[in-house]
């Protein structure tokens, strides 16, 4: 594969992940602020749908074309800007797996609710807390992955 594909699919895919990341956080934060334990169980259910099709596939695809690309331009793996985008995307990671598993409980705990005729349990406040704060820090290295793939600093 030529450096310019390599690049334009490490590009698309950032997209994606990126573009997927918040949107299906704005739709699942937009779902809960409603209460509803019928619309959050719908939401909930494509958000994760949205997360196993295109999260997943571009988590994969990021570094496998990054560390390509990092090798067709002859950069050390050693390049601070190289370590810092690894570290900062392996922190996302490990927060978005955990987000993952909080979305499929919250999604199960709405449902039963809605099925049930019964108010969101506390398990599920506890959870949504755990995936806003597991989702800031994520978002914020992405946000850092972004700039050092652009800005490159020695």
């Amino acid at each position: 594969m030529d450096y310019i594909t390599a690049k334009w699919l490490h590009i698309l895919s950032s997209t994606l992940l990126f573009g997927t990341g918040i949107g299906t956080a704005y739709f699942m934060i937009g779902a809960v602020l409603t209460r509803d334990p019928k619309i959050i169980a719908a939401v909930g259910k494509k958000v994760i749908v949205a997360d196993w099709l295109f999260t997943a596939t571009t988590v994969v695809i990021q570094p496998v074309t990054g560390f390509y690309l990092v090798y067709l331009a002859d950069i050390p793996l050693t390049s601070r800007w190289v370590l810092w985008s690894t570290a900062l995307y392996l922190l996302a990671g490990a927060c978005w797996l955990p987000v993952v598993w909080l979305q499929i409980k919250m999604q199960q705990l709405a449902e039963s609710a809605n099925l049930n005729k019964n108010g969101l349990t506390s398990l599920f406040w506890r959870y949504f807390c755990l995936w806003i704060a597991l989702g800031v820090p994520a978002f914020i290295a992405l946000i850092i992955v972004f700039y050092l793939m652009v800005a490159k600093p020695v």
